[in-house]
């Protein structure tokens, strides 16, 4: 049996690592953030058998448009250009342009995000974050209100509420750097993702509260410590945890090489999630319980 206690200092400094990396990511390089956040224009033309070079040197030396970023998804010939304001008229003018240029060129798809707009989606992307947090932390606590000894309820609510916050920065942190170095910027797709995130790593957290829960229970008349206990139900439920999180990360691996473009920033915040989410679930969560038991000794 694997003793996961005795190297819980490992684990949880190892986590502790990437908590401070992520705030320090995005306290430096901040995020670069999309037409849902800022307000502007996105503009999406299809464009078969053209060069990326000659389609961004048209864009923004040609055409002379407030252009923020170009992205391009190659199996579809699409090009997804961000802007600032772009009116109608000035619109059909570039497109006009474009297609004498390329005259295969298709006008597929343009929207418009205003200011006000985009900061109130900011806002309440922000809300929503830090709300599910509470919530999922809440009822956990609610949940878990008839255990009481040696651990009690709130203390199950609060290490969730650790491991939630655990599995929103690393990946934010991640995506602060690929926006600095890559260009990625972050949309309200980048929201939903950490949502479904959370979801799925606090599914995954209970499952090992729960079954750490059961044997607390049988262990009542029995000398058996928190810490053995832990141990055990940890690795009762270590391969179900593994196999669970494994065929969502093939999934996820195939929609990001093999789907669309679109959905590619989507799915890469998932996978990095996904993994963090696992992780903290069996070796963040779980030894959290055993130091907050050991604290609560201490302090009498």
């Amino acid at each position: 049996m694997f003793d996961l206690v005795k190297h819980k200092n490992k684990f949880l400094g190892v986590s502790a690592v990437f908590v401070i990396f992520g705030i320090a990511s995005m306290a430096i390089f901040g995020f670069r953030l999309a037409v849902d956040f800022t307000g502007g224009s996105l503009w999406q033309i299809k464009v078969p058998g053209s060069d990326v070079q000659k389609i961004e040197e048209l864009f923004k030396s040609d055409l002379n448009l407030p252009v923020s970023g170009i992205s391009f998804d190659r199996a579809e010939n699409i090009y997804a250009v961000t802007l600032g304001e772009l009116s109608d008229d000035d619109r059909q003018a570039s497109f006009e342009i474009i297609k004498s240029k390329f005259s295969s060129a298709e006008d597929l798809d343009f929207w418009r995000v205003s200011p006000s707009v985009s900061k109130e989606l900011k806002q309440k992307s922000m809300t929503a974050v830090v709300l599910v947090m509470v919530a999922i932390s809440l009822y956990v606590a609610f949940v878990f209100r008839k255990v009481s000894k040696p651990v009690s309820s709130w203390k199950y609510g609060l290490i969730t509420l650790i491991t939630l916050a655990h599995d929103v920065i690393i990946p934010a942190g991640v995506f602060a750097l690929l926006g600095k170095f890559i260009g990625i910027a972050v949309d309200t797709n980048f929201i939903v993702a950490l949502l479904v995130v959370m979801g799925f790593s606090v599914h995954d957290t209970i499952v090992v509260f729960d079954r750490i829960r059961e044997n607390l229970t049988k262990a009542r008349t029995s000398d058996i410590s928190l810490e053995n206990i832990v141990n055990i139900s940890v690795n009762e439920t270590f391969v179900r945890s593994i196999n669970t999180s494994l065929t969502l990360v093939l999934v996820l691996l195939s929609l990001y090489f093999w789907g669309p473009a679109g959905l590619q920033y989507f799915v890469l915040t998932m996978l990095v999630g996904t993994v963090v989410g696992t992780y903290s679930s069996i070796f963040v969560a779980s030894p959290l319980l055993v130091v907050a038991h050991k604290f609560a000794l201490k302090r009498g």
